[in-house]
């Protein structure tokens, strides 16, 4: 394990050591006081809504051994009470925490993977990272923590692995390029470029850009690409003797050769070409887009040098982080697919899709906003009402005021009026659903993670029928 001393903090971020031993190591680090564990390292982190650097004592009488605060007044008094702790002072410890976690990165050298893009970031990160924990041991980003601080504390958790799994997120430009630096990414996954945060952006082209990002803290990276992407595909072609890229793809070229691709209703499976015999892999999740995931991740294992089998295996036993695409069987026999965590034009068509395969089921879609679409909100909401009644949804329920142009499309698409439901209230869907659903049924949640989408399900979840 490559730890952090103190005075490495104080080189790094130009801070002060108010009181403590230069020479203490600095293990594990945390940013948030109910979680913190004895000798952890508190970094206060100023939010919008709440400063962390406030919490400095309370991090030291829980068991911080140090803590790197900014704009605090210590009293005299004070720091006579915590003399055998660290108190480090600097300008602002955001930027504190970019650079510590910088150093850590450089202080090992393993593979890092940094996977982004519009979709599918999570559950690709997940599956590479199952793939490549079957030779190495592997740290990865938990949940959504992909973001400029999620990233960073990420890293911070190096201790003795081998390989590293990084999702990066972003909502503007600079925020990847931010991330790459400070990951110093080997390997670059973009699975797609679609409309989330297209408000933000101003267009899919510029969400491109954004994306690219992923490059600025890289040497001589391997990039693996989903060419099945529109402006994907265009960028490869344009890059493709600059770069050395790899690609992955059911429709277009690839670098995977593929036969035999099967997609069916809880399952997907396909045969894919590697030293002159094909190996049939089965992913354990249905969809045209989880197939590509595992493309991406195979890719990746090629990249590390890891045996087909052990891809194989790292595939098959793969599992989706929770709220998305979530299997749970209601009390009653109904099935909720809850892919409430967060949505996009292209994510609401993949779930829509994934049900439509239940033919003998009743498909009921229970739909919210897409959030930060700026003026793209009205066409994209009137797609995914397209979408609804092209997938031949049976019952479409909505919440939330830009959901009403879903409501809109489906009619006008052609949906039965009978068939369309619209409610003001969450509380009111929960009620509808427990009365009317019944063991033939299968529930699509999805929305915005902001519209949490989520707390209906927990509550259907609960109840008895």
């Amino acid at each position: 394990m490559k730890s952090i001393k103190v005075k490495d903090i104080i080189n790094l971020t130009k801070g002060e050591l108010i009181i403590g031993n230069e020479d203490v190591e600095c293990i594990d680090f945390s940013k948030d006081t109910r979680t913190i564990k004895k000798d952890d390292t508190y970094i206060g982190i100023k939010g919008q809504n709440s400063d962390g650097n406030i919490y400095w004592k309370e991090a030291l009488e829980k068991g911080a051994k140090c803590v790197i605060v900014q704009d605090i007044k210590f009293k005299e008094e004070e720091l006579k009470k915590y003399k055998d702790k660290v108190i480090i002072e600097v300008e602002d410890t955001m930027q504190a925490l970019y650079k510590i976690a910088e150093f850590k990165r450089s202080l090992y050298k393993i593979p890092v993977i940094a996977i982004t893009g519009s979709v599918g970031k999570t559950s690709t990160k997940d599956i590479i990272a199952k793939v490549v924990s079957q030779k190495y041991k592997t740290l990865k980003t938990e949940g959504n923590n992909n973001n400029n601080i999620g990233l960073p504390f990420t890293i911070l958790r190096l201790k003795d692995e081998e390989a590293m799994v990084l999702e990066m997120g972003m909502n503007h430009f600079g925020e990847i390029s931010l991330l790459s630096k400070i990951a110093k990414p080997d390997i670059c996954v973009i699975t797609n470029i679609g409309t989330s945060h297209i408000g933000n952006l101003g267009s899919r082209e510029n969400i491109l850009k954004a994306k690219l990002e992923i490059l600025d803290g890289t040497k001589n990276p391997t990039i693996i690409i989903n060419n099945d992407n529109d402006l994907l595909n265009k960028w490869y072609l344009e890059n493709k003797d600059k770069y050395h890229i790899r690609v992955f793809a059911i429709k277009n070229q690839s670098s995977i050769d593929l036969k035999n691709l099967k997609i069916e209703k809880e399952w997907s499976a396909f045969e894919y070409l590697t030293n002159d015999k094909y190996v049939k892999v089965k992913v354990p999740v249905a969809g045209e887009h989880f197939v590509l995931n595992a493309l991406s991740a195979i890719l990746v294992a090629q990249e590390l040098q890891i045996e087909d089998e052990k891809i194989r295996n790292g595939i098959e036993t793969f599992e989706l982080t929770k709220n998305r695409l979530e299997t749970i069987n209601l009390k009653n026999g109904a099935i909720i697919i809850n892919d409430t965590y967060n949505a996009s034009f292209e994510s609401m068509q993949s779930s829509l899709k994934y049900i439509s395969r239940f033919k003998e089921k009743r498909k009921i879609a229970v739909l919210g906003d897409m959030l930060e679409l700026g003026e793209y909100s009205k066409t994209l909401h009137e797609k995914v009402g397209k979408e609804v009644y092209n997938d031949n949804i049976d019952l479409l329920i909505c919440n939330g005021e830009n959901s009403k142009y879903i409501v809109n499309q489906a009619k006008k698409s052609g949906m039965d009026e009978k068939k369309v439901l619209f409610f003001n209230e969450k509380e009111d869907i929960v009620k509808y659903l427990k009365n009317n659903i019944t063991d033939n049924d299968i529930v699509l949640f999805k929305a915005s993670n902001g519209m949490k989408f989520f707390d209906m399900v927990s509550k259907l979840q609960s109840m008895e029928y």
